[in-house]
């Protein structure tokens, strides 16, 4: 039922709403079929993606080449003209070392360093994110009483900034912070976990895959529900035992999932830097020190700055990101070959 809107005009309320979408299709209209009769069909999709496109190529492709334009120069200058042009001596300067596995044989000490930490950060913080997320969509894809309540709790942290997840871990590890005050009143001594090389390298695996877990349990969550319930009914009426069926029915129809969550744990994990700098800020002494913090103190945060190393560090973290993608693609690929012919 309409109302009509007082007047000489007779529309009605949902007819009058309706004006400014016919004058604005009508004024996109006529740009719309010039491109699609000069262009053709393809024209038409260029022209749809040419937005997306640019936006990509200013705010991706652009600084990409002008960060590779800063390492092939030197000075600590700023502005790209006030620099003097070097070649590859930034690349040959990370390369120098007696031997790669002693960061202290390096002229940059610093970046084998933080190249081992990332290193092991990476095997640690994957490897542990990736089970862990399993195990977690594992039990909260089961018939649980208040699941939805469970799968918001998992996925709250997400939501966080990472400045907050460091500055809250950061409170609850501190000298007097809540760890070492619940310690404190079971009768164990406080301890300075942040201080600690040990204990503070494993606080930032450990943060890092509490702030982050919720998000990578939702993905395999979703291809966990995408698996048709047949399979399993069928199993069961064969009487397949419960690891079998996980083995041969739930991880090869959720390997998609698991390949997806791999690579971008993978990107992320080589990238941390946010909760990790809010945290420990490196320390103690250089315990913690990743990749990403390297390149922000070389490149802004020291006296003597040198951007021109920073980005050629920033170069090689992205050939090493691109590399690692494309094999694990790569491995994927012939695993989902068997699978199509089965």
């Amino acid at each position: 039922m309409t109302a009509d809107v007082p007047g000489r005009t007779g529309l009605s309320l949902s007819e009058l709403a309706m004006v400014p979408v016919r004058l604005a299709m009508s004024f996109i209209d006529a740009p719309l079929r010039w491109v699609q009769k000069t262009f053709g069909l393809g024209g038409m999709a260029t022209f749809f993606l040419l937005p997306n496109m640019l936006i990509f190529g200013i705010f991706v492709l652009l600084p990409f080449f002008i960060n590779f334009a800063y390492s092939m120069t030197g000075g600590t200058a700023l502005f790209l003209p006030d620099r003097s042009f070097v070649g590859t001596d930034q690349y040959a300067r990370l390369f120098d070392c007696a031997n790669y596995l002693d960061p202290n044989s390096c002229v940059e000490d610093t970046f084998w360093t933080a190249v081992g930490n990332t290193g092991w950060f990476v095997v640690l913080q994957v490897t542990l994110m990736i089970g862990f997320s399993l195990v977690t969509a594992l039990i909260l894809n089961r018939d649980l009483r208040a699941r939805s309540f469970w799968r918001a709790v998992f996925f709250f942290p997400v939501l966080l900034s990472p400045v907050v997840v460091g500055l809250i871990w950061k409170w609850i590890l501190q000298r007097q912070g809540l760890l070492n005050f619940g310690l404190f009143s079971f009768g164990f001594e406080p301890h300075v976990w942040l201080n600690d090389r040990t204990w503070s390298f494993a606080a930032t695996v450990g943060v890092s895959i509490w702030a982050h877990m919720g998000f990578y349990t939702l993905i395999i969550l979703a291809g966990l529900q995408a698996i048709p319930k047949d399979l399993y009914e069928a199993a069961e009426m064969d009487g397949t035992r419960t690891s079998r069926v996980f083995l041969r029915i739930t991880l090869p129809l959720l390997m998609p999932n698991l390949l997806v969550v791999i690579v971008l744990v993978l990107i992320r994990a080589v990238q941390i830097f946010d909760e990790v700098y809010v945290l420990t800020g490196g320390g103690p002494g250089t315990s913690t020190l990743y990749l990403t913090q390297y390149i922000y103190e070389t490149g802004f945060a020291t006296q003597l700055r040198n951007p021109g190393l920073a980005a050629a560090a920033s170069i090689l973290m992205g050939v090493v990101l691109v590399v690692l993608t494309l094999l694990q693609l790569g491995l994927s690929r012939p695993s989902e070959k068997k699978g199509s012919r089965k």
